[in-house]
């Protein structure tokens, strides 16, 4: 079988219903958008949460607190089972990650976490480290260097 000689199942594929085209078909003339005004034009569209110039709910409500989602450290995640997976290697870092596709967002400190088993000696150099990993990674005769 070949790319061209796909065909969809009967019925899969319905015809769009064409707007403006007579009376007869019951979506002629207003073409299904009401009489005049701003939704009846072309490009013509109301912003959410706009109240027809009344004073919005979102403004009149109260803001209170503090959210700290723009301000937060948002981290490369590494597990303990990728090092492992990661065999040949026993000295690792940020670039290490980078090279193998592991933890490639851009300006963003390095977390290693303790998921997994590791059971062989190595060295890891990362921003942070769960108090778990360090364990682990310690264990195992390896060293944690914390940036």
């Amino acid at each position: 079988m070949r790319l061209h000689e796909l065909k969809n199942v009967p019925g899969a594929v319905k015809r769009r219903k064409r707007v403006g085209c007579g009376e007869g078909n019951g979506r002629g003339k207003t073409c299904g958008r009401g009489g005049k005004g701003q939704t009846a034009r072309s490009g013509g569209s109301i912003r959410p949460g706009f109240e027809g110039g009344q004073m919005p709910l979102y403004r009149k409500l109260p803001h209170r607190g503090f959210n700290n989602h723009n301000f937060r450290t948002e981290y490369n995640v590494v597990n303990l089972s990728v090092l492992e997976n990661l065999s040949e290697m026993s000295e690792f870092d940020a670039d290490v990650f980078a090279k193998n596709g592991i933890a490639i967002r851009k300006g963003r400190p390095l977390k290693v976490l303790g998921n997994g088993e590791i059971t062989r000696a190595v060295t890891v150099k990362a921003d942070r480290f769960s108090t778990s990993a360090k364990k682990k990674i310690e264990e195992a005769g390896g060293k944690v260097i914390e940036l």
